[in-house]
């Protein structure tokens, strides 16, 4: 009686019409449904087309959606990948063009040999500059077991890629040396202008200007006083410093007092920027004819 009744229900025959007419709007919306063909397609067509063309129309945006998603996702996964990429060319770039600077300065450098042919000439790396901003001394990367060997009271020239003077060897490890370089107050060197027969002056460190990377030249003739723009070099007096290395250019000049003649010297050489510097030891000969030299080089190149 209950089924019975369950059956003839209003609620249930609703209910039933309701399910029978979905099955026949979502089977109509199928591609290839029987519903389409015949006469029984053609009577309910009219009838149900436009809820079909709704059913199909939200089948069809769930599926738009639901390829926008991935697509979505798949899009952003490429587009990490190519900044990877990105990222990965633009770091080999740099470094290639890094390489290709370093190639060109150190090509330079191959002439240095050529220009000191009594030196034995050592290239080394810089490792770091000694300290503070001081520049107290500069390491470099060669030692007693590249051959390098330092006795007491000899010291070495250095020079930078562009045969610019950077300072001396001061002291030498097994892997590593030490190197004064020319804006330290301990430094001191016999310099001229680059001209003929130009009158000899001194350069050293001052405290007041190597914060500016600077250098000081004193001992300067009244009577020939170097320009501002004058191109500074070694004189090769005292015997370690061969004549003609490049030292940097008057920047001032200072006359106040005639007899005691200043100038400022902006050296040619970075300490703050080098990368690579070379060693110039003198071959045996020379070695020799530096041991015979006056003594009176210690004055004006001092070995501390």
């Amino acid at each position: 009686m209950r089924i019975k009744k369950l059956l003839t229900s209003r609620w249930f025959v609703i209910g039933a019409v309701v399910l029978v007419l979905a099955a026949v709007i979502i089977l109509g919306a199928l591609p290839g449904s029987p519903i389409n063909f015949g006469k029984i397609g053609n009577g309910l067509g009219g009838i149900f087309k436009p809820v079909q063309n709704v059913v199909r129309n939200i089948g069809q945006s769930f599926d738009d959606f639901h390829s926008a998603v991935f697509d979505g996702i798949a899009i952003r996964k490429e587009n990490e990948e190519l900044r990877s990429e990105i990222a990965q060319l633009q770091y080999k770039l740099r470094q290639n063009t890094e390489a290709a600077i370093r190639y060109e300065e150190l090509k330079d450098a191959f002439h240095i040999k050529d220009n000191f042919s009594n030196f034995d000439v050592y290239g080394a790396p810089v490792l770091s500059t000694e300290a503070d901003e001081w520049f107290s001394s500069v390491r470099v990367g060669v030692g007693k077991d590249n051959g390098l060997e330092l006795n007491q009271g000899l010291s070495y020239v250095v020079v930078d890629v562009k045969m610019n003077l950077v300072g001396r060897v001061i002291e030498v490890s097994d892997s590593e040396s030490r190197i004064l370089p020319i804006i330290h107050e301990g430094f001191a060197v016999s310099c001229k202008v680059n001209t003929v027969n130009g009158s000899n002056f001194l350069l050293t460190g001052n405290t007041a200007l190597k914060t500016d990377g600077n250098c000081i030249l004193t001992a300067i003739d009244p009577n020939n006083i170097p320009e501002v723009g004058s191109e500074i070099v070694t004189s090769g007096e005292g015997g370690l410093f061969p004549e003609g290395i490049p030292v940097g250019k008057v920047i001032s000049v200072d006359t106040s007092n005639p007899m005691n003649v200043t100038a400022v010297l902006e050296p040619y050489s970075s300490i703050g920027r080098l990368q690579d510097v070379f060693i110039l030891v003198p071959l045996a000969e020379e070695s020799q004819k530096t041991d015979a030299a006056p003594q009176t080089a210690a004055a004006t190149e001092p070995e501390g």
